[in-house]
This record gives C-alpha cells, sequence and structure tokens, in this order.
C-alpha cells in the first residue's frame, strides 16, 4: 500500500524545489518508511538540481535525513517503529568493499546513490499521480516530509539527541572528519591544512582539533568563515585574496609544508596549490567534486618524495559504527556541528537553497 506525502520535488535541470504531493512505495522487506524530523542540504543536492549530473528528473532529492522510523518491512529486525535514525548513503553489502567494512567504495555505489533514481531492480520508491519519479537518491530521497529508506541507509541513534543537530552528520560531517580520521590519521605534532572553510572542510577542521596535529590550516576567501573555522579548530587562517595558499602554508610550517592537505574545493587551481604545500610523505585528500572529466596537472618529480594523492567518498566510514560516534561527540559538546547549522522551514526550502549557492549558509538543515 502506497504512502502519501509531500516532498520537494525539482521538476527539470535547473529548476527550483517545489513543494507537491507524491506517494511511497509499499516498503519492501529490507525497507522503512521514516517521519522526517530534520535534513540537511547539500552541495551535492544542489548540483544534481542544477542538472550537474545525470540523475533523472523530475526528482526527490535529499541525502542528510534524520527522523523516527514509522514502519519496517519484514526482514528488519534491529530497528522498530519509534527508533530515530540518522540516514546515510546506502549500499549492496555483499560486494568485495562492503565486506571489507568500506560500503563507501561499494561497487553499485553510483547508481544506488548518485545517479539511478530507482532501486536495484530498477523500480522506483516515488510515484506522482502514477508517474515515478527520480527518487531513491542516497538509499533516502529525504527532502520529504515522509522517506522510503533502505536499511542499509538508517543508522540508530540515540534519541536523547535532537535530531535537528545531528542531520548534517550522513554525509558532509562523516565525509570531513572522515577524511582526518580514516586516511590522514594525524600523529603528534604534525600539520593539517584544510581547503575549503564550507560544512565539509569544518567538520575535518573540527575532527582534527581532536587529534595530536599542533598546527591545523584553514584555507577560504570568506573572512566570516575563517573567523568560525578558528572558533571550531583551526591555528592559523589564511584568506586566499590576501595570500598564496601553498607559500601561506610552507611558511607556517618553517619550509616543510602540511603533512596533510584535505581539498574541498574541487577547483583545480586549489588542488594544485594544495599538492604543491605538501611535506615529503604528505597525503592530499581529494573530497570536492568538479565536473566529470576534471583533469590537475601535477610535478611529477615533486611526488617522488612520497608525497601522495587520494581520492575520498563520504569519508570512508562505515556509519553503522562512524555515525553513532559522532553523534556522542556532538552530544558531549566535542564536536560544534551546532556552530554550522542554520535551521528552515520546509516551506523556505527555496530560500535555504538560496542562501547555500550564495554563501550565507553554512549547512542549512531543513526543519519538517
Amino acid at each position: 500500500m502506497s504512502t502519501p506525502t509531500r516532498a520537494a520535488v525539482v521538476e527539470s535541470a535547473g529548476a527550483p524545489f517545489t513543494l507537491t504531493e507524491v506517494e511511497l512505495d509499499e516498503p519492501r522487506p529490507d525497507e522503512a518508511v521514516v517521519r522526517m524530523v530534520a535534513a540537511g542540504l547539500c552541495h551535492t543536492d544542489l548540483g544534481v538540481a542544477a542538472g550537474a549530473l545525470p540523475f533523472p528528473l523530475p526528482g526527490v532529492l535529499g541525502h542528510e535525513g534524520a527522523g523516527v522510523v514509522e514502519a519496517v518491512g519484514s526482514a528488519i529486525t534491529d530497528i522498530a517503529p519509534g527508533d530515530h535514525v540518522v540516514l546515510s548513503f546506502t549500499s549492496c553489502g555483499h560486494c568485495r568493499d562492503c565486506r571489507g567494512g568500506h560500503p563507501a567504495y561499494c561497487a553499485a555505489w553510483l547508481p544506488l546513490n548518485l545517479i539511478g533514481g530507482r532501486r536495484a531492480d530498477g523500480n522506483a520508491t516515488i510515484s506522482r499521480d502514477g508517474v515515478p519519479l527520480g527518487g531513491h537518491f542516497f538509499g533516502q530521497s529525504s527532502l520529504a516530509v515522509r522517506a522510503l529508506v533502505d536499511r542499509r541507509s538508517m543508522v540508530k541513534v540515540d534519541p536523547a539527541v535532537p535530531l535537528e543537530s545531528v542531520a548534517p552528520l550522513g554525509c558532509g560531517v562523516q565525509t570531513g572528519a572522515g577524511a582526518i580520521w580514516n586516511v590522514l590519521r594525524p600523529e603528534p605534532g604534525s600539520c593539517v591544512a584544510v581547503l575549503g572553510a564550507g560544512a565539509v572542510g569544518l567538520s575535518a577542521v573540527m575532527a582534527a582539533a581532536l587529534t595530536p596535529a599542533t598546527t591545523i590550516v584553514a584555507v577560504d576567501r570568506i573572512g566570516e568563515r575563517l573567523r568560525l573555522a578558528r572558533e571550531v579548530g583551526a591555528t592559523h587562517t589564511v584568506d586566499v585574496g590576501e595570500a598564496d595558499v601553498t607559500e601561506a602554508i610552507l611558511d607556517l610550517t618553517g619550509g616543510r609544508g602540511a603533512d596533510g592537505v584535505v581539498d574541498t574545493t574541487g577547483s583545480v587551481a586549489v588542488v594544485r596549490k594544495g599538492a604543491d604545500a605538501l611535506a615529503p610523505r604528505g597525503t592530499l585528500v581529494l573530497v570536492g567534486a568538479p565536473p566529470f572529466g576534471t583533469e590537475v596537472a601535477l610535478d611529477v618529480n615533486a611526488m617522488l618524495p612520497g608525497r601522495r594523492v587520494t581520492g575520498l567518498t563520504l569519508g570512508d566510514g562505515e556509519p553503522q559504527t562512524f555515525i553513532p560516534a559522532l553523534v556522542r561527540l556532538v552530544r558531549d559538546g566535542r564536536l560544534p556541528v551546532d556552530r554550522l547549522i542554520f535551521h528552515y522551514a520546509f516551506n523556505d526550502i527555496a530560500l535555504a537553497a538560496e542562501h547555500m549557492a550564495a554563501g550565507k549558509a553554512v549547512k542549512p538543515v531543513i526543519v519538517f
């Protein structure tokens, strides 16, 4: 039996989010219906809405959901109606990377999460007046009052923590924190530089502040975000409008360079600056996603002293373990994610998207 609900539908590439009535398909054994309490807006949502990725439109986006379970499929035994859940990406669960604890590198990740718009078998999860819509976005399509969610997208969390404060954990915060904890793993006395002080970058700064790194550099062009970066853990900031990124990082490290650099911008020029700022044996983590086919030129000889460049999806975290740890850190005040959040009513989702695109809101969170 289908479930009627209200969703933010993007009708075509470049169109705004429009609230409209839709129907959710009946939950399959491994799916649940979740009443959304909050959902973060991410630049990936805006990119897909703009037509930058081949997601089928009209469709319902949203991949940083948090809500309360209303109904579960027959195969779900560890989550029950009434449980609080944070929603993250989905995965097949049986490929080599899923079995190895790296579901963000699932063999079916792209069609299941980002570009398919359907379940793995091609069936739709959302329709309108009997016509299928693009859905199943990250296994959730959570920009709706209710969402039909894959079991592998749901993470049960402490009900004492307000869901409005942890919605961004499923993507942006998980990505930034994972870049630090799962990839760079800073050693005592090391230097970490974060390029771009948006939600992902500031999450990386906060995560770095919980490690033995002693120099944490935030780089951006917006003064307000650089001030916020200092407040949540950066020891130094670099305004790209006033200084060369590479030279500034080398100056701050006595010419050695950064042991770890996280690029959240996806800018070819900034990525190259980050690579040139690496210390010997340093690692550049690429998180920002430019248009498909984008290439960056590197100085090969400069890479020979052990410098590395690696890509990263969603922090390379295992959500069932990683997200509850993040929730606890938020609960205990050790990960001040609330400093990034700007709340908007569901009716104001178009305004939230506008503010995010203009850089006025670090992390818009839609409250239902």
